[in-house]
């Protein structure tokens, strides 16, 4: 069985994986949407900088952030003026880290979905007299629903399995910032196998049977529109 630490390691990895999901889903939607909207120059630079991550190394980012969240730093220093505490090596440092470095696996599959939406059904509903928000409520975003359950899990599961960020703006804070991948490389480092098979074997099933569940979802889906065409 897990140990306590572990236990709690589990505890600090869903509620940030929970946090930085809400997070994303409020400040990634109107990005998506603005992204699969508009045909201004600054998209072609906003696009590929939301998608860095994908490409960087995760200890590039953190290095990065490290520097960013230091109190010699503007945002740092704003951080500890306000709250009195640094913004490195603590748990609101880690939710700004997993947030930037996971937005991408919520972003793009939002913005292809929200890209394949007919914007003829948008202008007929406009002309009926539905505002702008009327439209994405009650129109995008139930059609859009597959896109929102991708990048929901997408984004969620690669918060619970970021490493090399983590370690390098959270550190190994034990009941802080000490989550699931930190605790199975601590175990691997003192040679104890077992907690680590536990450890490794729980986030493997855990990965497994949400794309299981996602492939599973989105079958039924295209067997519904063959059904209904």
């Amino acid at each position: 069985m897990m140990t306590d630490p572990d236990i709690l390691s589990l505890w600090i990895t869903l509620k940030l994986a929970t946090i930085t999901t809400l997070c994303l889903i409020t400040l990634g939607t109107p990005l998506a949407w603005w992204l699969s909207r508009s045909s201004s120059f600054l998209r072609h630079l906003v696009e590929p900088l939301v998608a860095l991550p994908i490409v960087l190394p995760p200890t590039v980012v953190g290095f990065y952030l490290l520097i960013a969240f230091s109190p010699d730093s503007l945002p740092g220093a704003l951080w500890q003026s306000a709250t009195g505490t640094t913004l490195a090596f603590s748990f609101p440092g880690l939710v700004v880290g997993s947030i930037i470095y996971s937005l991408p696996f919520y972003v793009q599959p939002l913005q292809i979905a929200f890209s394949s939406l007919q914007r003829e059904l948008m202008e007929a509903a406009a002309t009926l007299g539905a505002g702008p928000w009327d439209r994405f409520f009650n129109l995008a975003v139930p059609l859009c629903r597959r896109g929102f359950i991708i990048a929901i899990c997408l984004s969620f599961a690669h918060t619970v399995g970021e490493f090399g960020i983590v370690l390098m703006i959270g550190g190994n804070i034990p009941d802080e910032t000490r989550v699931l991948s930190i605790a199975l490389f601590d175990h691997v480092e003192a040679l104890d196998y077992g907690r680590a098979h536990l450890l490794a074997g729980g986030l493997l099933v855990f990965s497994f049977t949400l794309l299981l569940a996602l492939y599973s979802v989105d079958r039924h889906w295209q067997l519904q529109r063959r059904s209904q065409a």
